[in-house]
């Protein structure tokens, strides 16, 4: 089961252990991701016809699924689910649509002003995982913003079912979304067919999506081809909790990430011995009735508890771990959140689950992991956009201006910079 540490006796050394979420077979997940994407690369569509059947276990006719059809699957949506996706369509598409900005013209001085405008990527690639669990949620949280932010050619991934088609779910939300097609392509040879494009999966400009570690390291590997949003493996969640937190509360927290795959990773770092030991006997108790207790209960073995004797403890290991999910299980978070650097979504509170976020709440779940929240946001209508500058000189503004960059550009050796301006001054 969990196991269990006290922060006072780890070293540097063992807590970027801890913190480190590589494991074993690194080299060889590289290796076979390479050939894959080589593959892809040369054979196009041949190979993922033969993916699919190696892989998936169903033999395609068709690697896509039109408008029509997907209206046609998208029907046979249960009216309880139908209606849940909406309340997260309309959720996440308002908290999204507030990201749009238009930023204000700026003069630095006289006759000399600067501005940005914003412009879409007009071809994105979502990647939508359909392995052990099929995922509409993530269709949500990429399609909603590529919407919003304008994208003209959106190209859907997701895995085939063994019966050659996709879920009914991932259906409606492409018909909630006016998607074209759904393409019939997971793994890293989805994120090889958008990078490189194959006869029927367009080349695009920049890949999203979550996925297991062979899509991420598909990701990393495609990046000199292709933007990608950010290394999105396997998810991780990590919980900060004293005394005021619910024990049931935590287990079910943990157990929430534990069951999205094997190598997930669910930790506690906790203020209360106490607390620990009734986590702990929780986590049993409610992972025996779990459908996905198998592995739920590998992800486990995977995870571990840090006992700090104060909360302040508890951020410095929460910031060295950067995690994906960070659910801050107190009643007195507020004077926690200053204290957060490394995050990729914050939850705060002991009615806070993850799952919120996870579905309904409006903030997006495809998030950095592996401690690239040091470094990543996770995705909003701004990932989906580029900012391009605009500058625009009056003649006070070059007269203004004109002399520092002579200067300037005299200093670095650059004459025809220099002559640019000095013409134009002649010139006037």
């Amino acid at each position: 089961m969990l196991k269990l540490y006290n922060y006072k006796d780890l070293t540097q050394q063992k807590i970027k252990e801890l913190c480190s979420r590589k494991v074993e077979d690194d080299n060889l997940i590289f290796s076979r991701v390479q050939s894959i994407i080589s593959t892809v690369k040369t054979d196009g569509d041949a190979a993922l016809l033969s993916y699919a059947e190696q892989f998936d276990k169903v033999k395609l006719t068709s690697l896509f699924i039109g408008k029509e059809e997907l209206a046609s699957i998208a029907k046979q949506i249960p009216l309880t689910v139908k209606n849940a996706i909406d309340v997260a369509y309309q959720n996440i598409y308002k908290f999204h649509q507030a990201q749009l900005k238009t930023e204000s013209k700026v003069e630095t001085m006289e006759g000399v002003v600067c501005w940005r405008e914003a412009r879409a990527i007009e071809k994105v690639g979502l990647y939508i995982p359909g392995g052990t669990a099929v995922l509409p949620s993530t269709f949500l949280m990429l399609g909603i913003p590529a919407k919003i932010a304008g994208s003209k050619e959106i190209v859907v991934c997701s895995p085939p079912q063994s019966d050659g088609k996709i879920n009914c779910y991932i259906a409606y939300v492409a018909t909630l979304l006016n998607i074209e097609k759904v393409y019939l392509v997971g793994g890293a040879q989805a994120v090889g067919a958008m990078a490189f494009g194959t006869e029927t999966i367009p080349k695009i400009d920049k890949i999203f999506g979550p996925g297991n570690r062979y899509v991420t390291e598909a990701k990393k590997l495609v990046q000199n081809t292709v933007a990608i949003d950010m290394p999105a493996g396997p998810s991780e969640v990590l919980v900060v909790a004293d005394e005021t937190a619910n024990p049931a509360f935590v287990a079910a927290d943990l157990l929430a990430q534990a069951e999205h795959g094997i190598d997930s990773q669910a930790v506690l770092v906790a203020t209360s011995k106490k607390l620990i030991e009734e986590v702990i006997l929780e986590v049993e108790k409610q992972l025996a009735d779990l459908p996905r207790k198998d592995i739920a209960a590998k992800a486990i073995e995977n995870s571990y508890i840090i006992f700090a004797e104060n909360l302040n403890d508890a951020m410095d290991f929460s910031n060295a771990y950067a995690p994906e999910h960070l659910i801050l299980a107190t009643d007195n978070f507020e004077p926690l959140i200053p204290l957060i650097i490394n995050a990729g979504s914050v939850f705060l509170g002991n009615l806070t689950p993850e799952s919120a976020g996870d579905y309904a709440s409006g903030t997006n779940h495809t998030l950095p992991t592996s401690g690239f929240a040091s470094a990543f946001s996770g995705v909003s209508v701004d990932t989906f956009l580029k900012k391009i500058t605009f500058q625009h000189l009056s003649a006070k503004g070059l007269q203004n201006i004109g002399n520092t960059v002579e200067v300037l550009a005299e200093a670095e050796g650059l004459q025809a910079h220099k002559n640019a301006i000095s013409i134009r001054l002649k010139e006037m």
